[in-house]
């Protein structure tokens, strides 16, 4: 749906033509046209001051091309240079009927200059320099609104119903092979026809408001390729307008940015004047609130992005009071992302900037629902965010299709607006952090290392289910990322534009480059990899560094998801397509286009798509350069951290301060406990007491994580303002649980030490936050260390014997899941030494011996009434190396007597049949 340019852009300088010094002349082996006819003019010289020669090139075209019958076309290059010799006051006539013209047909006059080179330089500078450049051009239907001045009779196709219909297998072979290469076109963005333009505006007439916002940019897009400005697209967007608030508001906005196309902007401002005579007066004066927050807010990031660094925390805060005043006036606004974003105020107190090249703002806005969050957004003023808009609208379109499919991909869509050329906003989601803070968590070479990410979501999500559920939301995130990135070519990937949210989402920002228009060191690209999966990723889906079934379920994911988007390969080259005359620089021509149709594939068929997807996350697990250049992006981004940057704990959520909680008075390491879960190991129990005398709380911390604080308390204070910390190491072969006792002790000493320290060191962030409860605290407060009533109806022990097991017990989606969590009231072994337990599990009848599992177990494929059939037989054994293993105890579990409906946690006795070895 593209005819041509459509308005005049000049020069703007008034000047007097020449004839050319020298033209291009006709190839010798083109004869001279029979039909044609030029009438020459004559004009007398006049000499200009300037060193360049003008000519005036016209053509007529059709939808782009140029009218020419095909035996014409091999006398195009005599037209051509027939055409540089016109000068001035001449009479063009082109060797075509105006019978045999379309309506659509377009005029376009080109100005040209050919550079006269400086006396004395070389011939191969002068034939450089003497290359015709076009310094404006003019273009116009050659019929006007009316159809013409003089009396030109267009025929329209006949109604349907009295069209012929034909099968196509009656067709003859010449014909159906025409059809099908009309029907396999990638675009038909270049016919003009008005008649073809109202059919289509007639169908996409009937589609939902919601879908209409799906489109809403590339048909503003095609307003530019209209003949007129009365055309049936404009009345049906005006229409639209008027009667949804949210077509209104993007339709503004989206007007307003067209307004900087130097070829276009008339067109735009008689349609943002229609618009806004025909949507009242209340929203009038609320696009003037909009866009004056708009040029405050730009005005303010400026002067950041300019400042020194040391002066931009002032700065902002100084602009901010000009925002305030703005709210003062006015009352409430509208944000630009979203209609639905209505603010009432700053809060300057949450708001700062990003310490990157373009130093976008982070703003918190006042929402005016009393009940509501507040809404937080980044102002950025100096990028283009143009594409990112257009990238993140194929990414809603693609969730829209895998949804719509039942595939529901976990994707987090969020907002992002331009307001203007080189600036916008964009939605901030909340409780989400990029890989490159989570990775440099555990050090510099976190990158390198595959359980940041698991360690991450882990410390977010304590609970066993919750977990789970997180790692589920990943392997969907990150395999929908992984197809739409690839399929969009979305290049310049590195760990601070790849984000995660603590429930597992997985998502990406910044789409500064895309369609493969990758960033290049010297002749390599800086994005080696299809797209960006890589071994921690890989790590969170099998839950260990092995593989397992889940990442063959994460395989087939991306699979189906990229076959359902193949499905709709006309659609996205349609869409991008009609964008090619926005300016995007990296969406100009073609071959951009062709990049998607080649990453679609839709010659392929299912299976071979299937095949090649798979072995694209085969490349991309397999490459290590994608670890190296987030390695790299660590060390660049080293140099923004700011000084006054305090380090934070791996382990905790959020940053607790003595603001924000009581006073600690006393702290007492209690007891230590024997843990499995997330590895082999002991776990230590603080006892914290605080000014409050009700408050009591009770915390479990290992004893690496008492050594991360020690080293992050380093960081900020001298050695000599700290206790000092137990050594990690431990000479001879000592047993566990001495080792677990003894440092209990020294541990003891160090925090005694380390609350009765200087108030700087014993009241900061660091130690208020370690002694904070997490939410692994609550959930272990919170459970009964008794098993309840309930519990005894659907397990037994085998005979007593001591001790107690912790297990958490849920089922879903024909999964049984079991987590062995604590061990504890062991008794001694025969030696009278402490044992060192471990837990094998089966799920009885098991006649093979088949159903055998260690600690963390999932059963798969089992259905609902197949498990009242079963037990789970559980026993506890001692490790004792080159000796026999001791059994220490064992109990049985009665699944026909769970319910199943929700998550069963709790302690139970451990017992014998015959106490002795296995």
């Amino acid at each position: 749906m593209q005819t041509s340019r459509l308005w005049y852009m000049g020069t703007g300088s008034t000047i007097t033509p020449k004839k050319p010094a020298s033209c291009p002349a006709p190839s010798p082996s083109q004869s001279m046209p029979h039909i044609a006819y030029l009438s020459l003019g004559q004009q007398a010289r006049k000499e200009y001051c300037s060193y360049e020669d003008f000519y005036l090139s016209c053509s007529l075209s059709h939808g782009g091309k140029e009218l020419c019958s095909p035996l014409q076309t091999r006398k195009a290059h005599v037209y051509k240079y027939l055409f540089h010799l016109i000068i001035w006051d001449q009479q063009i006539c082109f060797p075509i009927q105006v019978d045999r013209l379309p309506r659509e047909t377009l005029l376009t006059a080109t100005l040209n200059a050919i550079p006269v080179p400086p006396l004395g330089s070389s011939s191969e500078t002068n034939k450089q320099r003497r290359v015709p450049e076009a310094l404006g051009w003019v273009t116009t239907p050659l019929f006007n609104f009316r159809h013409s001045a003089f009396e030109v009779k267009f025929t329209s196709p006949p109604p349907a119903e009295f069209s012929p219909k034909y099968n196509f297998n009656s067709l003859f072979e010449e014909d159906q092979r025409k059809l099908k290469e009309v029907m396999q076109k990638e675009s038909l963005y270049w016919f003009p026809d008005q008649e073809v333009r109202r059919t289509a505006v007639q169908w996409i007439d009937s589609i939902s408001d919601a879908e209409l916002l799906d489109y809403l940019p590339q048909l503003v897009q095609a307003l530019k390729y209209e003949c007129y400005l009365d055309s049936p697209l404009v009345r049906f967007l005006m229409k639209r307008a008027i009667c949804d608030l949210r077509i209104t508001h993007y339709f503004f906005w989206l007007l307003k940015d067209g307004l900087k196309d130097s070829q276009f902007s008339i067109r735009y401002q008689y349609l943002l004047a229609a618009l806004l005579c025909c949507c009242g007066k209340g929203l009038r004066e609320e696009f003037d609130r909009q866009c004056w927050l708009v040029n405050t807010l730009a005005k303010l990031a400026q002067q950041v992005r300019e400042a020194a660094p040391s002066s931009r925390q002032a700065i902002l805060r100084e602009g901010l009071e000009d925002v305030k005043q703005f709210f003062n006036v006015n009352g409430s606004c509208r944000l630009p992302l979203s209609p639905s974003l209505l603010v009432k105020g700053i809060v300057p107190r949450d708001c700062s900037y990003f310490n990157s090249n373009a130093v976008p703002l982070k703003l918190s806005f006042q929402n005016v629902d009393p009940l509501g969050e507040n809404i937080r957004v980044i102002f950025k003023c100096g990028d283009d965010l143009r594409q990112d808009m257009l990238t993140l609208q194929m990414i809603r379109i693609m969730n829209k299709i895998w949804v719509q499919e039942g595939l529901d991909m976990r994707m987090v869509i969020f907002r992002c607006f331009s307001t203007g050329r080189g600036r916008g906003m964009v939605e901030m989601i909340p409780n989400a952090e990029t890989l490159r803070k989570i990775q440099v968590e555990h050090g510099v070479t976190g990158s390198f290392k595959d359980r940041p990410l698991a360690d991450w979501l882990q410390k977010h999500n304590p609970k066993e289910n919750e977990y789970e559920k997180a790692v589920e939301n990943f392997i969907y995130s990150c395999a929908g990322c992984c197809v739409a990135t690839y399929v969009l070519g979305i290049c310049d990937r590195h760990n601070d534009n790849i984000m995660l949210k603590t429930t597992g989402h997985m998502f990406h920002i910044d789409f500064g480059r895309f369609l493969g228009h990758a960033q290049m060191f010297g002749n390599i690209k800086r994005d080696r990899a299809p797209f960006v999966f890589t071994s921690d990723m890989a790590y969170v889906i099998n839950g260990g560094d092995k593989p397992s079934s889940r990442f063959h379920d994460f395989v087939d994911l991306c699979c189906q998801a990229y076959n359902l988007i193949r499905k709709h390969t006309h659609l996205f080259i349609n869409l991008l397509g009609l964008m090619l005359s926005c300016g995007i620089p990296e969406l100009s021509d073609l071959e951009d286009l062709k990049y998607v149709y080649d990453a679609l594939r839709p010659q392929d068929s299912e299976a071979d798509a299937t095949t090649y997807f798979t072995r694209l996350i085969e490349s991309s697990l397999g490459s290590v350069a994608t670890k190296l250049n987030f390695f790299i992006h660590n060390l660049a981004q080293m140099k923004f951290t700011a000084s006054d940057t305090r380090p934070t704990l791996s382990f905790a959520p959020r940053v607790h301060t003595i603001k924000t909680s009581s006073r600690i008075l006393d702290v007492f390491l209690c007891r230590h406990e024997k843990i499995f879960n997330p590895s082999k190991g002991y776990i230590y129990i603080v006892k914290v007491k605080r000014d409050n005398p009700s408050e009591v709380s009770y915390i479990q911390r290992t004893f690496e994580e008492f050594q991360e604080l020690h080293n992050k308390l380093r960081l900020i204070f001298p050695s000599s303002h700290l206790p000092s910390f137990p050594s990690r190491f431990v000479i001879g072969r000592s047993r566990g649980e001495a080792v677990a006792e003894k440092r209990k002790e020294e541990l003891n000493g160090y925090i005694w030490h380390l609350i009765h320290a200087r108030p700087e060191v014993a009241e900061c962030d660091l130690v208020y936050t370690f002694f904070h409860p997490l939410p692994r605290d609550e959930v272990a407060a919170g459970t009964n260390p008794v098993p309840k009533p309930a519990d005894a109806a659907w397990s037994q022990p085998v005979g007593k014997v001591g001790g107690e097991v912790k297990l958490s017990v849920s089922y879903k989606n024909n999964k049984l899941f079991i987590m062995v969590m604590h061990i504890r009231g062991l008794q001694p072994i025969q030696d009278g030494s402490d044992p060192d337990p471990y837990v094998k599990i089966y799920l009885l009848p098991d006649p093979q011996k088949t159903t055998k599992r260690k600690t963390k177990l999932v059963y798969d494929g089992i259905p609902k009434g197949d498990l009242h059939q079963r037990e789970l037989h559980l026993s506890v054994l001692s490790e004792e190396g080159f000796w026999e293993n001791i059994l220490l105890g064992e109990v049985i579990i009665r699944l026909r007597d769970l319910d199943l409906t929700q998550e069963k946690m709790g302690w139970f006795e451990l017992g014998s049949r015959s106490h002795g070895t296995m």
